[in-house]
């Protein structure tokens, strides 16, 4: 039901995903080592009633893979970039783990293009001290998702890691369409992720040196809260609750990507909150 695109912008190449059919505009941002393809069953789901766009972030899927510069702040101009493209003013945003904190800081510096938030299970809301980038090689090797980028010795040995991995534990036919667009066959002849390295790295710095929310925001967000995610304590929600002036907690079973392991529940919940 979507098509693929590509926006020209002065420093990337920004490809995306559309489904061009409802008229309230709709942004899907998705997580880390991830691509827009996962949000094939939300896009579908909402397509009557939402011009939809997902991009590929920078650094991720078939956009361009720059050295360096992978700040919140180029991000953001990115997003904006291709929502003046679209002719859009504002718009329901989604955002996953890394891009639910990114849509934080968006609403926090221009409220103005942000009708409400959806933020699915976002990562380290607050501002990390300086010496936990020591331990930023480690995070590297034990957080299991990055484990997924290689490299391979062959396509099926790629495959044979993927179905360990927490977003693809039922190996569904969406889960292994995501895979299959977020792998490539390397110049030497090895398999890894279209993920890069300086996209990991570049992202890292930047989520753990920046704070998401520093002021009161107003935009009504629903803030999803899966049973097996990483925001499981009260500690953890605390900022949400004390910034987020119009917020909505929703527990929803399945994991930290639960728009792919238990779609139903969460395609159901978001179009409601969209629609209330």
């Amino acid at each position: 039901m979507f098509i693929r695109k590509t926006l020209s912008l002065p420093d990337i190449q920004l490809s995306y995903l559309e489904w061009n059919q409802g008229k309230q505009p709709l942004l899907l941002l998705h997580g880390l080592a991830d691509n827009a393809l996962v949000w094939s069953s939300l896009g579908d789901r909402l397509a009557a009633d939402y011009h939809i766009i997902a991009p590929d972030m920078r650094g991720h899927g078939e956009s361009s893979k720059p050295s360096a510069d992978y700040t919140f702040t180029s991000t953001i101009r990115d997003l904006e970039a291709l929502m003046d493209n679209l002719g859009w003013q504002s718009t329901h945003v989604i955002g996953h783990s890394w891009s639910g904190k990114l849509a934080c800081i968006w609403a926090t510096k221009n409220p103005q293009r942000l009708k409400n938030m959806v933020l699915i299970d976002p990562i380290f809301i607050w501002k990390m001290p300086d010496f936990f980038k020591l331990s930023f090689p480690i995070l590297y090797r034990v957080l299991p998702f990055l484990k997924g980028m290689g490299p391979f010795d062959s396509y099926e040995s790629a495959e044979k890691q993927a179905q360990k991995l927490n977003q693809y534990q039922d190996w569904t036919p969406l889960q292994q369409k995501v895979f299959q667009n977020s792998i490539e066959q390397k110049p030497d002849g090895n398999w890894g992720s279209k993920f890069t390295i300086a996209a990991r790295d570049g992202i890292f710095d930047e989520v753990m040196r920046e704070p998401g929310l520093t002021e009161p925001v107003n935009i009504p967000t629903l803030f999803v809260q899966p049973e097996k995610g990483v925001n499981r304590q009260n500690w953890q929600l605390k900022p949400y609750k004390t910034y987020l002036k119009n917020l909505e907690i929703s527990q929803l079973p399945g994991n930290h990507w639960c728009f792919m392991t238990q779609p139903e529940a969460f395609n159901h919940k978001v179009a409601e909150f969209l629609k209330s």
